[in-house]
This record gives C-alpha cells, sequence and structure tokens, in this order.
C-alpha cells in the first residue's frame, strides 16, 4: 500500500496559541510529530510520505526547514477538511490517508502502522484507535472521549460521557471501558464524501465529528492499542511531555 500520513497543524488555538510551534528540548512540537512519523518507514514494507498541512505561513516556513508542507485554507472546521485539501493537492494517489494529531509529539509508530494493517481488514473505509481503560474520576472528564465498539471491533459510538452507564453497580475496577485515541485512517475517496457530508445534530451535540460518520451509516474499525499518549491542548500539558522525554 501506498500510505500518506497528513498532520494538520494550525496556529490559532483559544486554550494554547501558536503550540504546533511550542519548544520541546531543542525541537518544535511539530517537528517532532514529523520525526515520529517518518520512523513508520522503518517498520512496513509499505510505501510512506508525510506531509504538513497548514493555514499559517509561521508553521509552513517552518516545516519547509526539516521536510514537506501543504498550505491550505484558513476556512476549514476540522483536521480532517485540511487533510483532504492536502490530498487533492497531492500528485501523488494513496490507499490510505492516516490524519496524525499535530499535537501529540509523543505518538508512537507502532501506533500509526496498526491504524495502516486495519486497511487489510476487508471493507475498511475508516478506522481509528481505542485503549482499554480501568475506571477513574479522570475518565468522567469531558475532554476524554470514550468510545463502545461491537465483536468485530467496530465502533457503535462515541461520547464525552463515561460509556456504557453500569445500571445495577457502580464503575469498578472489573468494568470494561475504551478510551478513544483521536487518529483516524481512510481511504481516500472515503475521506472526500466525508468532507462533504452536513453538520449532524450528534456531531453537534457532543463536539465530536466522527459522530456525523456514524449517523450517516459509515462504519469504523478500530484496533486496540496499550499506549497512553499525551496530547497538548495547554502549556500544562506540554510540561508533561517534556518531563517524561526528559526522564527517557
Amino acid at each position: 500500500m501506498k500510505v500518506l500520513l497528513a498532520i494538520p497543524a494550525r496556529y490559532g488555538s483559544s486554550r494554547f496559541e501558536g503550540k504546533p510551534l511550542a519548544m520541546i528540548h531543542g525541537k518544535t512540537m511539530i517537528q517532532r510529530v514529523y520525526e515520529q512519523c517518518c520512523k513508520v518507514q522503518t517498520l512496513t514494507q509499505n510505501s510512506i510520505d508525510v506531509i504538513v498541512a497548514t493555514d499559517d505561513e509561521r508553521i509552513f516556513n517552518h516545516v519547509k526547514e526539516f521536510g514537506k508542507v501543504q498550505m491550505t485554507s484558513r476556512s476549514h472546521e476540522s483536521g480532517t477538511d485540511r487533510v483532504a485539501e492536502a490530498v487533492n493537492a497531492s500528485k501523488n494517489t494513496y490507499d490510505v490517508v492516516i490524519n496524525v494529531q499535530g499535537d501529540e509529539p509523543l505518538i508512537h509508530p507502532e501506533q500509526i502502522l496498526q491504524l495502516i494493517n486495519c486497511f487489510k481488514i476487508e471493507g475498511t473505509k475508516i478506522a481509528t484507535l481505542i485503549r482499554p481503560a480501568k475506571y477513574s474520576v479522570a475518565l468522567e472528564s469531558s475532554n476524554t472521549v470514550k468510545c463502545i465498539v461491537n465483536h468485530q471491533l467496530k465502533a457503535i459510538y462515541f461520547s464525552r460521557h463515561t460509556i456504557p452507564f453500569y445500571r445495577d453497580t457502580p464503575p469498578a475496577e472489573d468494568k470494561k471501558f475504551f478510551v478513544h485515541v483521536g487518529m483516524y485512517g481512510f481511504t481516500p475517496d472515503t475521506l472526500q464524501k466525508l468532507t462533504a457530508l452536513p453538520v449532524s445534530w450528534l456531531e453537534k451535540a457532543e463536539c465530536l465529528e466522527q459522530l456525523r460518520w456514524l449517523e450517516f451509516g459509515f462504519e469504523i474499525q478500530t484496533a486496540l492499542t496499550t499506549f497512553e499518549n499525551i496530547s497538548v491542548d495547554s502549556p500544562e500539558d506540554l510540561l508533561k511531555v517534556q518531563n517524561q522525554i526528559a526522564t527517557n
């Protein structure tokens, strides 16, 4: 398979403006994400390309120093839309497109490969990762997206609420939960179809774009990962990443 790893990156952020260019032990966050993506090629015989899709000249000029970058429109409402534009602008043809979050500088190359391998399953058009989790107070946070799946590991629903709800007993150590890891894979034609869909009421209710896809009848294949990712949504999260790198 020929695979494109696309990293959407925008400068504006209500919680952490300019975070793609935030420094982490001598490298920007976006460079660290890019370099982790490049490591995937050493794990597979698939052909891997990596590109950053941005709407900001500061990010564009910086990425040009070490990798490939595509300027995109500032009007996009999601990273998925930004990635779709980058695919359309490419002169290459791909079998799979992976949307890698630009705010996870410690993303594991093995996780990306897991997502690529989902497309070996017949009929897979969209794929994402989930992680088994035990109940904790942190699980209740609306910033932690939960998922329930069927026996084929296809997603049934995603929610900011803790699901499933155990009616007869309170959540405990032996209860099963899955946390969503926000990285997606698509076939190129499916990606274009998704960007043409109107916003759905479930998506509006939970502010989760993947609910639009489910509501319109698209299946989402999941794969289980055991890695715990650190998403940088605030300067405090950046300190967590810096501390983890320093201790490894």
